[in-house]
């Protein structure tokens, strides 16, 4: 191949199913994507399960994996696969992070902050499960679970399901000597798990809720999701914050000689109140008077920043990434996306590395994300991106160009077909803009996804009179990868992400590395 400029666009959450019934990928209006796919060489990409390094075929892939897989040229291990393998091992409880944490709490609490879902993307219940019955077996007193409700990577209004799970399992083993209970909770996407500082108004509430007890009062969660959801009919991932009672007095204020560990394994949406417990000149918002905790992650979330300071599973060291192998061979590279999904063409795509490679050869460019519900705006700055992209583009600074459009996954999330449509239309706009562009500069373009989205908005009910929920999770659907400007024949085969970092370094011109999956091209 010939040193020709590469453009590579991810079209997050675009995935590709057959079945049109509620795909709002198929639906939309999309003349470059159609015209692209029919007529452009393609082929189709697992994008979930052990292709990104996941337990099973039954877990959806997400973003954060996905930009790994496809910037790392690998598959490594991965979140709920690294716990699965520390627990069954026993690992993480002979770890010193655990031991300090039990020997801390000793006489205190030790509490529990996360996700109580199943949906393996950024935690699970059966971890939770395993942390609670350890600290029981090593003398802990005292247990609290700070439940935040999914509804996004599961069905949206299953909630309940979890905290009589988990909340039958607490039961199971309290007695004389052992209390555990749920102390306070919310929603997702309006407590504590915000990321990329978008909005941190959301983690103030969390730690108003979770750490000072202050928050709308109830007598139990079941209590506070069916009141909630009576007076709103809101879905659990917008349920506002709660904070458990009894006799008038919070259950599980989180005080001074206190463990808390944030049993997320997925470090984007686990920072920031990483952040808050940690750092000591701290002026996101004022948290009061600090209790002296200890506190831990279930990873490190950032460990070029080393956040938290102490976690209870180390996470993939990934080396030999695609920008590591460009900036040795001197290319200069372009990474934008907008604040949503901004970390995953530069920290994830790096192999979980904030730090960029070389200073030089890399430029990072981050849009600004409106703090607005994205089915109001399901066009995101998708423009903005575009008009950015194309300026750097015909300036010709660089050689390789990478880009992330959220819309499609980001506007999957909230469930609005109408507007996941109007999301997909506007990334397709914005890629036939690129296209001209990429033309002028006698240049490739490459188009994918990190995984499936908007490609299925529709849950079919079990009851065949009940129509179809909206569904706001994942898919488990293949994505596209396409190849516009470039004659190529792809090799026969099931191939998945991380089989892309090889293919682009070849149209760019230059071998891959051993270690890398295989290239998609043949001769």
């Amino acid at each position: 191949m010939s040193k020709r400029p590469l453009v590579f666009v991810v079209m997050d959450g675009i995935g590709l199913s057959k079945n049109t019934v509620g795909n709002a990928v198929a639906s939309a209006y999309k003349p470059h994507l159609d015209k692209f796919m029919k007529e452009a060489p393609m082929t189709q990409l697992k994008a979930h399960g052990t292709a990104v390094g996941l337990p099973s075929d039954d877990d959806m892939g997400n973003s954060e994996v996905g930009h790994n897989a496809l910037g790392c040229g690998q598959i490594y291990a991965q979140g709920a696969k690294l716990v699965n393998q520390s627990i069954e091992s026993g690992e993480i409880f002979s770890s010193q992070t655990w031991s300090e944490l039990v020997s801390f709490s000793k006489d205190g609490t030790m509490h529990f902050i996360g996700l109580l879902s199943d949906g393996n993307v950024h935690s699970n219940i059966a971890h939770l499960k395993s942390l609670i019955a350890q600290a029981k077996s090593e003398g802990i007193k005292k247990v609290r679970v700070h439940a935040l409700l999914d509804g996004r990577d599961v069905p949206q209004k299953s909630g309940l399901i979890y905290v009589d799970d988990i909340e039958a399992f607490m039961s199971s083993l309290n007695d004389e000597k052992f209390d555990a209970r749920i102390a306070s909770g919310g929603g997702r996407m309006k407590v504590t798990m915000d990321r990329y500082e978008a909005e941190w108004g959301m983690v103030e509430i969390g730690w108003r809720t979770h750490i000072q007890g202050i928050g709308r009062q109830f007598s139990s969660a079941k209590e506070a999701i069916e009141t909630q959801r009576e007076e709103t009919d809101v879905t659990d991932q917008f349920l506002e914050a709660f904070v458990i009672v009894e006799n008038g007095e919070p259950v599980g204020k989180i005080n001074d000689g206190d463990a808390v560990i944030l049993f997320n394994f997925r470090g984007d949406r686990a920072l920031e109140l990483s952040r808050a417990f940690e750092e000591e000149n701290f002026t996101k918002f004022d948290r009061g008077v600090r209790p002296r905790v200890m506190f831990a992650g279930m990873l490190q979330y950032d460990g070029d920043l080393q956040i938290p300071k102490k976690f209870l599973v180390a996470p993939p060291r990934i080396k030999n990434t695609m920008s590591e192998f460009l900036v040795e061979k001197g290319v200069k590279q372009f990474a934008i996306s907008e604040t949503q999904k901004f970390g995953h063409v530069t920290y994830f795509w790096n192999g979980n590395r904030t730090e960029k490679f070389n200073d030089a050869l890399e430029t990072f460019v981050e849009v600004t994300s409106d703090i607005i519900p994205y089915e109001q705006r399901p066009w995101m700055k998708s423009a903005q991106i575009t008009d950015l992209l194309i300026e750097a583009i015909l300036k010709g600074e660089h050689d390789f160009y990478r880009i992330n459009f959220p819309n499609g996954d980001m506007v999957g999330h909230t469930g609005n077909f109408l507007a996941t449509q109007i999301g997909v239309e506007s990334v397709d706009l914005a890629i036939g803009r690129i296209k001209e562009a990429v033309d002028k500069v006698n240049g490739i373009l490459v188009l994918t996804a990190d995984h499936g989205n908007a490609d299925e908005m529709f849950e079919k009910s079990k009851d065949p009179n009940t129509a179809p929920k909206p569904k706001t999770a994942h898919t488990l659907n293949p994505v596209p990868f396409i190849v516009l400007n470039q004659e190529v024949r792809f090799k026969e085969g099931n191939f998945g992400l991380a089989n892309v970092a090889a293919t682009l370094v070849e149209l760019m011109g230059y071998k891959p590395l051993d270690v890398w999956e295989e290239s998609l091209l043949t001769e």
